[in-house]
């Protein structure tokens, strides 16, 4: 409130008063004179009288308005002064000009910064001032303070933050974390043993568990023979996170005596706002870890967002013949329930997904079903090429064959939908067929990724089988009239297994061996096979220049780069991969290309030591721990680099969001 608004204010009143008055006794003269006059004498008096009242009140409101502002600038002074925020005065140069007593104190390690410029401070201040970053947080001395730029007035505000932030991260560190624990194989492994011998490996298990919750600070509870209830902090599972839960290590190698070694799986559901989502998440994690071969960590969140840690052995083989009988008759009940039935690979398919699509088209014929199978117009691989030249020989095979396109315009709810050698959505032949059908059907022996297929009536993945080749033959075994195969038919599912298994010396089981036994039994020509398998000499010299152009990245590792302009299919990069593998001192190979659709394809293996899977996975793809793949659209120099990231981060442990 200023002077010149108080007195104005009071001025104008006496004017009007007086003004008033004086209009009165004027009026009144006029009526009569003598009144007038005593009108006149009464308003000098009442004018005097005011004036000195407005005098004394007016002088009255000078001092205490002056009073008044010494005070508010005193405290004015003290507050900028003493209020727990530093503010510092910069020059043009970035030099400090002044600072406050507060700021004083903060520095008081570092004395005598005036003229100093403002990166004594922090580094961080003047590019913060330079690119009229409104606010942003720095650390001084161990501190950290929320910084506001005035940059007009070349001001700094220093506000202390550090216990707010303190605060924050506790709150994180001690958001509850759920999980459950599963023995992987344990019926498996006791089954043949007597109680003595269960009770031991029983102890031993359960004192290595409690010896790991004991060190970490983690509640456990053993809730079933082979599962326990895990119950820890948002801290201690990010320490857990950094030794990559070493845990898995220890039980395998304690247990490696075994004729058949332990492993054990862990679904933790994390960041949930309620217990109930914790449980739901912890449980969805473990069928993801178990559904992806166990011996391995999922991490999953609210947003559906999951995080991997272990998977460091190949799946042991826990499928019975019994689950098989019970998936085929439920097939078979679901083919003769739907109007037409649609059989589907993945894009770009190879020999797995054609010869499983036919073992699921002979299988619907067997309930009395005409099957389709959806094929992509798009650029074969040399093997499928060949394989759809001897199918396009015999009429009624290749009438089953029907584009993408045709499909969805023939497609309805009750269609039953049968995918094949794949479970991303974004991976098959054609995605609109998911959205128009309600019954879906998915078969595949790859380990289960984030992404699925979203409502499917009936699942069959298997990652301890070798292909899904082999998961189909045993589904035509277990029908209750088998059908017939003709030569071509056998030969082409048989092809399947015989690729994904590099011709039986990978990921082959006794019951690989059972299948394509069945498959050999109704006709299967392993002449015709070998024709389909055979190299062309152009992708011998392509797999040689990429072989060639291969180098040593970390010790152990071959990564082979093709060229830009190159265009490769995915079996040649596939080949040259298993080739780099095969070299002495190599422990993993990755081969980056571009591939006939436009994209980047990396195709990734392994001996064991070094999940590629996981590393794929990072990478938008998937697979097995010694066999995986991905595309990227992207660069091939830029496909490089974040593959070298993705190796980085795998092998120094870092978290692979």
């Amino acid at each position: 409130m200023s002077k010149k608004w108080i007195y104005g204010g009071r001025r104008m009143t006496v004017y009007i008063a007086a003004f008033l008055m004086l209009i009165f006794v004027g009026l009144t003269a006029v009526i009569n004179p003598y009144l007038g006059l005593f009108g006149g004498i009464v308003f000098l008096i009442a004018a005097v009288a005011l004036r000195t009242v407005y005098l004394k009140q007016a002088a009255q409101a000078e001092t205490y308005i002056e009073a008044l502002t010494c005070r508010i600038k005193k405290a004015g002074e003290e507050a900028f002064q003493e209020m727990p925020v530093g503010v510092v005065l910069y020059d043009e140069a970035y030099q400090i000009e002044w600072f406050n007593r507060f700021m004083a104190e903060l520095t008081a390690e570092r004395p005598n910064l005036i003229s100093k410029p403002l990166s004594e401070l922090s580094d961080q201040l003047i590019p913060m001032i330079k690119e009229e970053s409104d606010r942003d947080i720095v650390e001084i001395d161990g501190h950290l303070y929320r910084v506001m730029i005035k940059p007009d007035e070349r001001l700094l505000y220093f506000f202390d933050i550090t216990e707010i932030i303190e605060t924050k991260a506790k709150y994180e560190n001690e958001k509850t974390v759920f999980g459950i624990l599963c023995l992987d194989n344990y019926d498996e492994i006791t089954q043949g043993m007597d109680d003595q011998e269960r009770s031991r490996l029983n102890n031993e298990i359960t004192n290595l568990l409690k010896d790991w919750a004991t060190e970490h600070g983690i509640y456990f509870k053993r809730f079933s023979s082979e599962k326990f209830i895990v119950v820890m902090n948002r801290k201690i599972l990010r320490d857990l996170e950094k030794n990559r839960f070493d845990i898995l290590d220890k039980i395998r190698e304690e247990t490696s005596e075994e004729p058949v070694p332990l492993t054990i799986s862990i679904g933790i559901g994390a960041e949930a706002a309620d217990f109930i989502e914790l449980g739901q998440l912890a449980q969805s994690a473990l069928d993801l870890a178990l559904g992806r071969g166990g011996d391995q960590v999922a991490i999953k969140h609210p947003s559906g967002k999951v995080r991997f840690f272990g998977g460091k052995t190949n799946p042991i083989e826990k499928r019975t013949r019994v689950r098989a009988r019970v998936i085929s008759h439920a097939l078979s009940e679901l083919i003769r329930e739907s109007s037409q039935v649609f059989v589907m690979g993945h894009k770009q398919p190879d020999m797995d997904a054609i010869g499983s699509a036919i073992g699921i088209m002979k299988i619907a014929e067997a309930c009395g079903k005409t099957a389709s199978i959806v094929l992509e117009a798009e650029q074969h691989t040399t093997g499928i090429t060949r394989l759809l030249e001897l199918i396009k020989q015999k009429e009624t095979l290749w009438s089953k064959f029907i584009a993408s396109d045709q499909a969805y315009e023939w497609v309805t709810s009750e269609t039953l939908v049968v995918v094949v050698d794949t479970h991303r959505p974004d991976m098959v032949a054609e995605p609109r067929l998911l959205e128009a059908s309600d019954r879906i059907v998915v078969i595949d022996h790859h380990r289960r990724g984030e992404e699925f297929i979203e409502d499917p009536v009936l699942v069959y993945m298997e990652p301890y089988a070798s292909s899904t080749a082999e998961l189909v033959t045993e589904l035509l075994e277990y029908q209750t009239k088998p059908p017939k195969l003709d030569v071509l038919e056998a030969t082409a599912i048989l092809s399947g297994i015989a690729v994904d298994t590099k011709n039986f010396t990978m990921r082959t089981g006794a019951r690989t061996f059972d299948a394509a036994s069945f498959l050999r039994g109704n006709g299967a020509d392993t002449v015709i096979l070998q024709k389909l398998l055979k190299d062309d000499l152009q992708q011998y010299k392509k797999r040689a220049l990429l072989i060639q152009k291969a180098k040593i990245y970390r010790d152990h590792i071959a990564i082979a780069v093709g060229g830009e302009k190159d265009i490769d299919d995915q079996v040649i990069i596939a080949q040259a991969a298993d080739t780099l593998l095969s070299m002495n001192g190599i422990k993993a190979s990755f081969v980056i290309c571009k591939r006939p659709d436009g994209q980047v394809g990396i195709s990734a293996r392994s001996l064991g030591d070094i999940n590629v899977q996981m590393i794929m996975e990072n990478l938008g793809g998937g697979g097995h721990l010694t066999n995986a793949a991905t595309q990227m659209d992207t660069t091939i120099e830029e496909a490089e680099e974040l593959l070298k990231k993705a190796i980085d981060t795998f092998l120094e442990g870092g978290d692979t969001e």
